[in-house]
């Protein structure tokens, strides 16, 4: 069956290419599978730089310049010819040193493009020339020597099957951050906002709402409301979330420190509502870390659907869960290890276990995912993330951590 769909539509790609007629590879699209599509919206191995506006020296009327930065995979910018070009303005000068593009049928040709920039959008000068891998719609990261630009230019020059352009994401990739200190990075939304996180996918900004009250520590935290039928990225569940991209790769060792408060009225139903996860770059399945209710219990599972759940306790409402995560990140199970505290108490004591992946990288997600049968509203609030090297790292100054179960 899948052979014969792909067959008309390589008959569909020949006829568009003859006539000139619209740009529809509609058909691709129903194969890939949910986790397809959310990997798809991920930028590997790119520090995203967020911009502040895009535009095209032309495009089909359906498909406008500003649906490859909306963070929907089912939506793309096209245009018929060769030359044609999306524009990314990032609002100030910044370091760039690369691309992540996901392209539309990606997976059925491959793209002949040019990334060029510029400071002030008159001169672009060339910073990358070559093909698309013509094997997935999977985001692919291009990356090249690291210059300063305003702007970010991707001219397209046909592709494998026809003269159609057509990009469903892509961002410009700013130079990876050096930590001199032993902390990596905060999310604790003391900027007041959710400027310290890569990105959102949310179906309002009111979904996930910084607030003052109640916060666990400092002035901040981040309220995550999700409704039935939230489904901001056209996936499996529903869900309002954070996405911080921490490119966790084999190898890395990290220590994680946030709290998290299930609201009183928050819903004891028998399925799962996923409030902290670790996912993966590639395809497919479940997430390799992923923190989760289920019914009136808390559950940390590592390794997937097939994998082990390590820890349980139970649910809690209306207080604050305190949490410290540690992790040897590898697809290695005799390299990889986790620890967890859990109020202040080692709860899991260092079990080595594969902890994720092979051949991908992990980012972390943070808010509310669960199952789309769930009717009751859930709120959940999160504070005081912060990603650091070491156990002292990652401690509030006042608070010392249990050394033994």
């Amino acid at each position: 069956m899948k052979k014969t769909l792909l067959l008309v539509e390589a008959l569909l790609v020949l006829a568009g290419a003859g006539c000139g007629g619209p740009e529809d590879f509609a058909s691709a699209d129903s194969l890939e599978t949910l986790d397809v599509a959310e990997a798809a919206l991920t930028a590997p191995n790119c520090t995203q730089l967020t911009a502040t506006s895009v535009k095209a020296n032309a495009s089909e009327a359906i498909n406008p310049p500003g649906n490859a930065s909306d963070d929907q995979l089912s939506t793309r910018w096209s245009n018929l010819g060769k030359g044609s070009w999306l524009d990314y303005d990032l609002g100030a000068n910044k370091t760039v040193s690369g691309v992540s593009i996901a392209w539309h049928s990606g997976n059925l040709r491959k793209s002949n493009f040019v990334v060029s920039t510029s400071l002030d959008g008159l001169t672009y000068t060339p910073a990358y020339t070559g093909l698309s891998s013509g094997t997935t719609t999977v985001a692919e990261t291009y990356g090249f020597t690291a210059r300063t630009a305003r702007r970010v230019r991707i001219t397209v020059n046909g592709n494998s099957v026809n003269d159609w352009a057509s990009i469903s994401e892509a961002r410009a990739c700013g130079a990876p951050t050096t930590t001199v200190s032993g902390v990596v990075w905060r999310g604790d939304f003391e900027s007041g906002d959710r400027s310290q996180w890569s990105k959102t996918q949310m179906v309002s900004s009111d979904r996930l709402a910084v607030v003052s009250s109640p916060a666990r520590e400092g002035r901040y935290a981040i309220k995550a409301t999700v409704r039935q039928g939230d489904d901001p990225i056209g996936a499996s569940g529903n869900r309002n979330e954070l996405v911080k991209m921490t490119g966790e790769k084999s190898g890395d060792e990290y220590f994680y420190r946030w709290s998290t408060m299930f609201a009183a009225d928050f819903p004891s139903v028998k399925t799962w509502q996923l409030f902290t996860q670790w996912h993966h770059d590639g395809c497919c399945g479940s997430p390799p870390v992923e923190f989760y209710v289920n019914g009136e219990t808390m559950y940390l599972r590592v390794g997937g659907t097939s994998g082990s759940v390590v820890w349980s306790a139970p649910l809690a409402r209306a207080q604050w869960q305190d949490f410290i995560f540690h992790v040897k990140w590898s697809p290695n199970s005799s390299v990889g290890f986790i620890e967890l505290y859990h109020q202040g108490k080692l709860v899991v004591a260092k079990r080595y276990m594969a902890t994720m992946y092979s051949g991908t990288t992990n980012y972390l997600k943070v808010g509310l995912y669960r199952n789309s049968t769930i009717s009751p509203v859930g709120v959940v609030y999160h504070d005081g993330w912060i990603q650091g090297r070491s156990l002292q790292d990652v401690l509030p100054a006042t608070t010392v951590a249990a050394s033994t179960p």
